[in-house]
């Protein structure tokens, strides 16, 4: 296979996964969103996965984002999503150039974003970040002690205040393991936590929960994920690595 045909047989792979997965917790296969992620791949990489059927695109890095939006624009473009670590001083490039931020992380990086989306006059979909599992190299609000879920709720409210940053629901990412099923509890943990802040934030739906990736994003789909971000199963390895 060439290289658009193999991200097409990929791209339908995946998808048909989505579908048993959600019939399996009894669900519709629409209810989860697929986001194509982009770190490290070309352009013409992911011209092919549009043309293949790819609706929504993810990116790692304000700036490589910038550049593909820019050469992926048109009447076909997709709908960018920013899913890594954005620096409160790349928050206006953020507002500016994705519909969804699915990785805000701070009180501080969501009063930027405010301000830069007010200046902007537009409105951005975002995600609170949250820390499941306790880890040290991961981003997002500190959720792994359950019984400090208390302690979150001022900061989450000050979010859910937000006028052009609409808060929609909670992303994670649990740790890399050996098997895809010890990440369950991890997922779990979210859904809990997005039940949590129905019950004392009902200003918010909570609707969206954005989890899971290519090593475990069925167990994710099984536990509840509305939104999963895939990269390699679809796009294959980054060129070069890393």
């Amino acid at each position: 296979m060439n290289g658009a045909t193999q991200i097409h047989a990929n791209l339908v792979r995946v998808q048909t996964q989505i579908a048993q997965a959600c019939q399996r917790s009894q669900r519709e296969p629409g209810a989860v969103r697929l986001i194509v992620v982009t770190k490290g791949h070309p352009v013409e990489t992911l011209r092919a996965a549009i043309q293949a059927g790819a609706t929504d695109l993810g990116e790692n890095y304000v700036e490589e984002g910038m550049a593909k939006i820019a050469a992926l624009g048109g009447e076909n473009a997709p709908t960018w999503h920013m899913i890594g670590h954005v620096q409160s001083r790349k928050a206006k490039a953020a507002v500016e150039n994705f519909s969804w931020v699915h990785s805000l992380d701070s009180l501080k990086l969501a009063a930027r974003m405010e301000r830069f989306a007010e200046e902007y006059g537009c409105k951005v979909k975002a995600l609170i970040e949250c820390n499941v599992s306790g880890e040290e190299t991961k981003f997002g609000f500190p959720v792994f002690a359950e019984d400090r879920w208390e302690d979150l709720l001022a900061p989450f409210e000050q979010l859910a205040s937000l006028r052009c940053v609409e808060i929609v629901g909670l992303m994670t990412m649990a740790p890399f393991l050996p098997q895809a099923e010890a990440a369950r509890p991890f997922f779990h943990r979210l859904v809990r936590l997005r039940d949590f802040l129905r019950s004392r934030i009902p200003s918010v739906e909570w609707r969206e929960l954005s989890m899971g990736m290519s090593a475990d994003f069925e167990v994710a789909i099984e536990e509840g994920a509305t939104m999963v971000r895939i990269g390699q199963a679809i796009l294959g390895p980054r060129p070069g690595g890393g």
